[in-house]
C-alpha cells in the first residue's frame, strides 16, 4: 500500500517541485514590465524632447515645462521618473516634484499583536516557498537624491543614446526595474531619463499563483493518496487474504478451511483465487486418492498374506508329501505375487513424481509403435498372435511428452490386448491424425469388455482376466498407470467393444488420443 501510494504521489511531487523552482513566471511578467515601461519612458522622452527645451538649437534641457511634464506624465502612476543632464547630474525627481498627491494612510499592527495559526501557517510556507524559489541575481539599486549618471551604467549608456534597462535589487530584497532612455532633440542627446518601477505587485502576482499551485497540489495529492488507497484494497487486500486463506489451509486440520473465490472479479486477482482454489481442490483430491490408495494397497497385499498363514498352518500340522508339496507350491505363487504387487505399487507410486519432474521431448509415435512391433515379433513375445501394424511414416505423428512413460502405455495396452486374443488371433495397432489430435488405437479379437466395466477397468487393482488364466498374474495396475500417464500428457484413453453388424462382440479396442506437437 505505501509503494503504491509513492509511486503515484512522487510524479506530482516532482512535477509541483519544478513549477515552484524554475519561476519562469515571474521572469515573464517581469519582461513584459519591463517592454511596457520601456514604451512609457520612450514616450515620456519624446515629450521632453519636443517640449522642454528653448528653442531647435537648444542643446539642454529647460528644467521648469521638464518637471511639468514628468509631474502630469508620471504622476499618476506608481512609478518613479528621474532626469539626468548630460553633465551627469541628476536635475529633477518624481518623488521630490509638486503634484497630484495625497497622504498614504496605512494601518500599524497593535503593539502586543501575536499572529493566529493560520498566519503563521502561510508565513512558513512563504519562508519555504522563498527558500525552493530560485532566485534572480541583480545588482543594488542606488536610491541616493545626489546619484550621479556614473554609478548607472543604464544611464550612462542613455546618454550615449542608447535604451537600457536594468533589474536590480534593493536593501530589503525586493527588485526594481530601471528603464533609461535618451532625451533628445534632432538626434542631438539633450539628458536621459530613468524610470524606476517597483515589482511589489509582480511578487504579489507569484506569490498568488504558488499559492494556487500548492492548494491544487493539495487536492490532487488527497485525490492521489484516496486512489491509492482504493487500488492497494483492490489489488493488496485480496492478495492478503488469499495469503492468509492458504496459510490456514497449511495448517488446518480436516476441511473446513477453503481458498476464498473472488468469483465476480473477472481480472488477474480473480483467476489467482480461482487457481489457488482449483490447486487446493487437487490438492485435496490427491490426499483422497493416496488414501484410497493405501487403502487397496493393504487390502491387495492382504490377500496373498492370508493365504500365505493359511498354506503355512496347514503345513504344521499336515504330514502328507503330496498336501506338502502342493501347499509350497501354494506358498511359491503368493510371493511371486506379493513381488509382483510390491514392484507394480512401486511403479504406479513413483509415477507423479517422474511425470513431475520428466523433460519432454518430440516423440515420434510411428516410429516408437513400428519399433516396439517389431520387438514383439522378433522376441517371440506375441507367442501366436499376430500384431499388425503398417503406418509408420517418419516425421508426421509427432507428440511432445516422456518417451520412456508412452512407451510403457504401449506395452501395456499391447500385452493386455495378446493376453485376451485366441489362438491364432490378431492385434491390430493404428495411428492417424484428426482436428491436431493423433489418435492411437488397439484392438484384439478376445472376449471384449463386460457390459457397464468401460470406466471400471481404469480403476487400481481392478482386474478382469480370461478365464483359464492363472489367478493373481496381473496386478489390475496397468491399465491405470496407462490412464495416468497420458492424462498427464494432456490426452485421454477410453475402451470400447467391437461388434459384427448383427451386434455380435468381436473384440475390445483401445482409443488413445494425445496434442499434436507444435510445428
Amino acid at each position: 500500500m505505501v509503494r503504491i501510494m509513492f509511486v503515484n504521489a512522487i510524479a506530482l511531487v516532482i512535477l509541483v517541485g519544478s513549477v515552484l523552482y524554475l519561476n519562469e513566471f515571474r521572469q515573464n511578467l517581469i519582461d513584459a514590465r519591463t517592454d511596457a515601461l520601456s514604451v512609457q519612458a520612450s514616450i515620456i522622452a519624446g515629450a521632453l524632447g519636443e517640449s522642454a527645451v528653448a528653442g531647435p538649437e537648444s542643446i539642454e534641457i529647460d528644467l521648469a515645462p521638464a518637471r511639468q511634464i514628468i509631474v502630469r506624465l508620471v504622476g499618476p502612476t506608481e512609478n518613479r521618473a528621474r532626469l539626468f543632464s548630460t553633465s551627469g547630474g541628476m536635475i529633477a525627481d518624481s518623488l521630490f516634484l509638486a503634484g497630484d498627491k495625497k497622504l498614504v494612510e496605512e494601518p500599524l499592527r497593535q503593539l502586543d499583536y501575536q499572529p493566529s495559526l493560520k498566519e503563521q501557517l502561510v508565513n512558513r510556507l512563504h519562508e519555504l516557498l522563498d527558500a525552493i524559489t530560485q532566485d534572480i541575481e541583480a545588482p543594488t539599486n542606488i536610491d541616493r537624491p545626489t546619484v550621479r549618471a556614473e554609478e548607472l551604467p543604464e544611464v550612462q549608456q542613455a546618454l550615449e543614446g542608447v535604451l537600457t534597462s536594468q533589474l536590480r535589487q534593493r536593501e530589503d530584497g525586493q527588485l526594481v526595474i530601471n528603464v533609461a532612455v535618451p532625451v533628445q532633440r534632432f538626434r542631438r542627446v539633450l539628458g536621459a531619463l530613468l524610470i524606476t518601477v517597483q515589482t511589489d505587485d509582480i511578487d504579489a502576482i507569484v506569490r498568488a499563483e504558488q499559492m494556487l499551485t500548492i492548494k491544487v497540489f493539495v487536492g490532487a495529492l488527497v485525490l492521489t493518496i484516496l486512489l491509492s488507497f482504493f487500488l492497494g484494497r483492490t489489488l493488496v487486500r485480496p492478495i492478503r487474504v488469499l495469503a492468509r486463506a492458504a496459510e490456514r489451509v497449511r495448517r488446518g486440520i480436516g476441511r473446513e478451511e477453503s481458498i476464498p473465490e473472488f468469483a465476480d472479479r473477472r481480472d488477474e486477482i480473480g483467476d489467482l483465487s480461482r487457481s489457488l482454489s482449483d490447486m487446493t481442490g487437487a490438492l485435496y483430491n490427491q490426499i483422497d486418492a493416496v488414501e484410497a490408495f493405501a487403502a487397496d494397497v493393504a487390502h491387495e497385499i492382504k490377500n496373498p498374506l492370508s493365504s500365505m498363514r493359511s498354506a503355512l498352518e496347514t503345513i504344521q500340522i499336515s504330514h502328507k508329501p503330496e498336501v506338502r508339496d502342493k501347499l509350497l507350491a501354494i506358498l511359491e505363487d503368493d510371493v511371486k505375487r506379493i513381488d509382483r504387487l510390491i514392484t507394480d505399487i512401486s511403479d504406479a507410486s513413483r509415477l507423479d513424481a517422474e511425470l513431475t519432474r520428466g523433460q519432454t521431448q518430440s516423440i515420434d509415435l510411428g516410429i516408437m509403435l513400428a519399433t516396439l512391433v517389431d520387438a514383439y515379433q522378433t522376441t517371440g513375445k506375441c507367442d501366436d498372435v499376430t500384431i499388425e501394424f503398417g503406418d509408420d511414416e517418419a516425421g508426421v505423428f509427432m507428440v511432445s511428452g516422456i518417451e520412456a512413460r508412452l512407451g510403457q502405455v504401449w506395452r501395456n495396452l499391447i500385452d493386455n490386448a495378446i493376453s485376451f486374443s485366441p489362438e491364432g488371433g490378431t492385434v491390430s495397432v493404428s495411428i492417424g491424425i484428426k482436428n491436431r489430435m493423433v489418435f492411437l488405437g488397439v484392438e484384439d479379437e478376445g472376449p471384449g469388455v463386460p457390459d457397464g466395466a468401460e470406466a471400471k477397468v481404469f480403476n487400481r487393482f481392478y482386474s478382469e482376466r480370461p478365464s483359464g488364466e492363472q489367478f493373481g498374474g496381473h496386478s489390475g495396475l496397468g491399465l491405470a498407470i496407462s490412464k495416468q500417464v497420458i492424462e498427464a500428457h494432456g490426452g485421454s484413453i477410453i475402451v470400447e467393444n467391437v461388434t459384427s453388424a448383427e451386434g455380435a462382440v468381436q473384440g475390445a479396442r483401445f482409443i488413445v488420443t494425445l496434442p499434436l506437437a507444435p510445428a
